[in-house]
């Protein structure tokens, strides 16, 4: 299965929807996850963090999309 999660976008919202544990979690049982660039960035989780628990970062939302697409 593959996970998108993508940035928050509303103003004064910074929660993310995924830990880096909640994706190995799910890297270990098969999935894929990708996220938005910098979507941890307002709970203090950066992309690195996402990246070695096993997640795919993506640059941007294509214009007009409202989540985040594996490629």
């Amino acid at each position: 299965m593959k996970v998108g999660i993508p940035r928050e976008v509303k103003n004064h919202e910074y929660r993310v929807a995924i830990t880096p544990a909640g994706v190995r979690e799910r890297v270990a049982h098969g999935h894929e996850v990708c996220l938005e660039k910098d979507a941890g960035a307002g709970s203090s989780l950066g992309d690195d963090a996402y990246v070695a628990a096993g997640a795919t970062i993506i640059p941007d939302r294509k214009p007009g999309a409202s989540r985040a697409v594996c490629p």
